[in-house]
């Protein structure tokens, strides 16, 4: 319940982050307020396919948890190597620095457990 609250949370951060910036100001850094509205479809996809659990959301949340992972090591990586390409950060800027790093905890700690429950389909409801 605690990861789902939690992707919630980014869901609402990162798609009123980037619905604001891509409307007021898409001009100033249109690269990082589309990866920001693409973090919130991530966010908001892996919410929901926790929410409707069975083994074959389960999956595919594992899977995007592990896209959202690499868009977040990716992105941060290159806003510390390219900071002009950036010049706004995204929810993935410094791997989650501007939202306490939770952008790149929570899916190390989302696989874990949808790997856990794997073995005991009755903790993913």
């Amino acid at each position: 319940m605690l990861l789902v609250w939690l992707y919630g949370v980014m869901v609402v951060g990162a798609v009123s982050r980037s619905a604001v910036q891509i409307s007021t100001e898409f001009d100033k850094a249109p690269l990082a307020y589309s990866l920001s509205a693409v973090a919130g479809l991530v966010y908001g996809f892996i919410t929901y396919s926790l929410v409707r659990g069975g083994e074959t959301a389960r999956r595919a949340a594992l899977v995007c948890c592990a896209a959202e992972l690499a868009g977040v090591l990716i992105v941060g990586t290159w806003t510390l190597v390219e900071p002009s390409a950036f010049p706004d950060a995204t929810v993935w800027s410094d791997y989650g620095m501007g939202y306490l790093f939770i952008p790149v905890l929570l899916p190390l700690t989302a696989m874990y457990w949808l790997r856990r429950a794997r073995n005991a389909p009755d903790q993913y409801t």
